[in-house]
Order: C-alpha cells, then sequence, then structure tokens
C-alpha cells in the first residue's frame, strides 16, 4: 500500500502574526516614511534636493549591502529558539526609537540635520533588515506546500495594502488628530509610538507561534561558502533584476505621488484624495485581484506577467493623458494601482522557489542567504526610487513650496518618473522571466520537497 504523508495544514496563528509583522504597524510606518518623509526633509526640515537624493542614495545603498550579512548571520544563528525567531524580539523596539527620531527637526543647520537624518534613517532601515530577512526565511521552514505559502503571501499582501491605504491616504489627519489629542505640535511622534507599540504586538506573537521545521541541521561548514555555492547559480540572476524592478515600480508610485499632484497638477489640496486613489487602487490588487489572478493564471510568473502588461496600457495613457481631467486621472490611476501594486508581491513567491530551487541543485537550507539576496535587490530598488527623482529634480531646477511655478523640465521629469518609469521596469521584468530555472525542474523540486521531514521534534540547537 502506499505510504501517504498527512496533508500539511495551515496554522491560523502563524499565518495572522506572519502576516501583520512586516506588512503590519511597520509597513504603515514605512508608507508614511515613503509618501511624506522626502518632503518633510526638503519643506519642513529645509535640506535641498539634491542633498536629500545624497542621503537617501547611501542610507539605502548600505541598506542593500547590509542585506547579505544578516542573511548569512540568521543561517548561522544558534540559539534554543532557533536561527530566526530570536530576531523578532528586539526588532519593533529600535523600529520604534529610529520612527521618532525621523519626524523630528533637531534645528542643527543644513550640515547637522543631514548628518542627523543620515545616521537615524540608516539606523531604521538597518531595523527592517533585522526583521525582514528572518520573516521571509521562517515562512519556507515553517510551511513546506507550495499552495500555504502562496496563502500567507496573500493574506501578507493584503496586509500590506490596508496599511498602504490608511498610512499614504489618512497619516496627515491622523497626526493633525494625534497632535491636538495629546497637546503637541508636531503629531508625528504619538503616531510613530502608537504604531512602534502595535508592531511590538504582532512580531512577539510571530515569535511565539513561529516553527522552524523544514531546515536542515546546521552545518559546519562556513557560511561563506553557502554564498558561493548560491552565487554560482547564475540562473537565478533573472529572479535578483525582477526583484528590483517590482521594488522600484511600486516605490515610485508612492514615492512621486505627493510630488505630481502637488507640483505637476499644482493642485496641494487634492493630494489626500490622489493618494487615497493610490492606496485604494493598491488594497484591491492585494486583497481582490491577487487571489484571483493566482487562480486564474495558476502560477506567480504568469499572474505577474499579466499585470505588467495590462498596467503599462494604463501607465501609458497616464503619462499622455493624466493632467487632462483629474476624474480621468484618478479613474485610470485607480485601475493602473490595481494591476501593478499585486507585482511587489507576487515576486516574493520567486523568493521561495530559489530557495527551492537552491536546496533542489545544492542540498542546503539557505533561507536567510536567498531571503537576503531578495532583500539586497529590493533595497537596490528603493535606492533609486527614494533618491532618482530628488535627484533629476535637483538637476532641472526644481524649487521647494513653489506650486505653479516649475519649470518645464521638473514637470517631465515629474510626470515621468510617476508614469513613464513603471513601463520600463514593467518591459525589463517580463524579459526576464523568459529565463526563470525553476520552470524546467518543477516535478522534481515537488518531489524533493514531498521527501523533506518535519526537523520541529530534533533536539534544539545550541
Amino acid at each position: 500500500m502506499e505510504n501517504k504523508q498527512p496533508k500539511e495544514k495551515l496554522d491560523g496563528k502563524f499565518a495572522f502574526f506572519h502576516a501583520t509583522s512586516v506588512s503590519g504597524t511597520a509597513m504603515m510606518i514605512a508608507a508614511i516614511l515613503g509618501s511624506y518623509f522626502s518632503i518633510h526633509l526638503t519643506d519642513t526640515v529645509g535640506l535641498t534636493a539634491t542633498s536629500v537624493a545624497l542621503l537617501m542614495t547611501i542610507s539605502t545603498f548600505w541598506d542593500a549591502v547590509n542585506d547579505p550579512m544578516m542573511g548569512l548571520i540568521a543561517d548561522r544563528t544558534k540559539t534554543k529558539w532557533g536561527r530566526y525567531r530570536p530576531y523578532f524580539v528586539p526588532a519593533p523596539i529600535f523600529l520604534t526609537i529610529f520612527a521618532v527620531m525621523l519626524w523630528q527637526n533637531p534645528g542643527l543647520g543644513q550640515n547637522g540635520n543631514w548628518w542627523y537624518f543620515l545616521i537615524a534613517y540608516i539606523g531604521y532601515q538597518m531595523t527592517v533588515t533585522m526583521y525582514t530577512m528572518p520573516q521571509m526565511s521562517v515562512l519556507p521552514a515553517h510551511v513546506k506546500s507550495d499552495a500555504l505559502r502562496n496563502k500567507v503571501i496573500g493574506y501578507g499582501a493584503s496586509a500590506t495594502a490596508i496599511m498602504f491605504t490608511v498610512g499614504s491616504s489618512y497619516a496627515n489627519s491622523i497626526k493633525g488628530f494625534l497632535g491636538n489629542l495629546f497637546g503637541v505640535s508636531n503629531g508625528w511622534v504619538p503616531l510613530m509610538l502608537i504604531l512602534g507599540a502595535l508592531s511590538c504586538v504582532s512580531f512577539w506573537g510571530l515569535f511565539a507561534t513561529s516553527k522552524e521545521k523544514y531546515i536542515e541541521p546546521l552545518p559546519d561548514r562556513p557560511m561563506s561558502q553557502d554564498l558561493k555555492r548560491i552565487l554560482k547559480h547564475k540562473e537565478l540572476s533573472p529572479f535578483i533584476i525582477v526583484w528590483i524592478m517590482a521594488s522600484m515600480g511600486y516605490g515610485l508610485m508612492f514615492a512621486t505621488s505627493v510630488f505630481y499632484v502637488m507640483y505637476y497638477l499644482a493642485r496641494p489640496d487634492l493630494i489626500e484624495t490622489y493618494m487615497l486613489v493610490v492606496s485604494m487602487g493598491a488594497l484591491v490588487s492585494m486583497v481582490v485581484l491577487l487571489p484571483i489572478f493566482l487562480r486564474v493564471f495558476k502560477t506567480g510568473q504568469r499572474a505577474l506577467t499579466v499585470s505588467v502588461i495590462s498596467s503599462s496600457i494604463c501607465y501609458a495613457l497616464l503619462f499622455f493623458f493624466g493632467n487632462s481631467n483629474f476624474i480621468f486621472l484618478c479613474v485610470v490611476t485607480f485601475i493602473a494601482t490595481a494591476l501593478a501594486s499585486m507585482q511587489n508581491a507576487l515576486v516574493n513567491v520567486l523568493v521561495n522557489d530559489a530557495i527551492d530551487y537552491v536546496q533542489f541543485t545544492e542540498g542546503i537550507s539557505a533561507n536567510g542567504v536567498i531571503s537576503s539576496i531578495k532583500g539586497f535587490a529590493q533595497k537596490m530598488g528603493n535606492t533609486v526610487s527614494n533618491s532618482l527623482p530628488l535627484f533629476l529634480l535637483g538637476l532641472v531646477g526644481y524649487v521647494a513650496g513653489a506650486v505653479g511655478q516649475q519649470n518645464e523640465a521638473t514637470l517631465f521629469v515629474l510626470n515621468f518618473m510617476r508614469f513613464g518609469a513603471p513601463i520600463i521596469t514593467g518591459l525589463i521584468m517580463l524579459f526576464c522571466l523568459r529565463f526563470n530555472p525553476v520552470e524546467k525542474h518543477y516535478d522534481d523540486i515537488q518531489t524533493m520537497k514531498s521527501m523533506i521531514r518535519d526537523h520541529s521534534d530534533d533536539n534544539h540547537e545550541a
């Protein structure tokens, strides 16, 4: 008689805390920073656009570089709680501290303020690395089934969309309400403290509910050997490029929207309305369309392809006709965002594909290293989306606060970075997806995964 393994069931508590940790209030903090932080630095603190671009480039580049370090460290961490779980305890505390620091106006002059925010932003980004790499790594360690992994990724995508909707659309209103409630002039501070406290609940819940079951025992070989064995697989390069492009496209969506409405349309009074349209489009994308696309198109790669093609058509319309009518702008922006936002979640499927591929070809569990490579690629995309618009604006003569008085070159840059650049990143993704190495080994990888046993009852690593 055939010996069938019991069907894997989804742990609801784990799924909830996994989805609400990185993608919960920590994501809302990221959404607020992505949408409003650059304008805070230029319009409130008084830094120049080019100096902010330099700050973003340095800090985000370092953030990308330290991701592989964190992945290697996480894969070799030895504690009685496991490799990845211990990092979920201190990370939200540091997150709260740095999030509060970023919304100050220290009054140290141009140079002093620049160094203050460089240090604070690097600290924030290193904290994000501290929890993101282990969070991505613990999913394939806790869940073996592709279908269940995709469900958890889908839950996280939904949480991301909700947090981005609230953070991008209502942050200013919430900030003002909390400022009045607590009698403080800077409402960002109580908002960051509340979000940080809630992030502690979700990360500590993930620590309590996660198990590292499907990873090999910690090896004696040096950790640099794992990195070499992974990097020799040049066929994984398309994954890296896709991760960079997806991050750039998603980041530009939020990093340029406020600038677009304030200066390209010259309607700062419509910022909250437009950001609500963008955020609701992202919400529909993650909560409604993502599971439909995965069900209809069967694989993450096919769903990603359809998403890129359809959203690029909308972006082309917006590039040429977006400023003709605000209702037209909002309707087509909503459709484009609903079709495009899922891309940032769909590329997470490729992380699990890469982990399985390395385990199939090399026989090693390198969840942290693969997650860190994805993190490195994502941060490189963030570097571009955070700094390139400001760098270009600085070159063409952008003047902070000059609503309705920007030159033609500035207006072109704003329009291109908002709607033209995502078309280019999408076309690059489509090209790279043609070389996915997992496709031809799919059946063999599924057979390998069916033979992986549960290590949760093994002795704890010490």
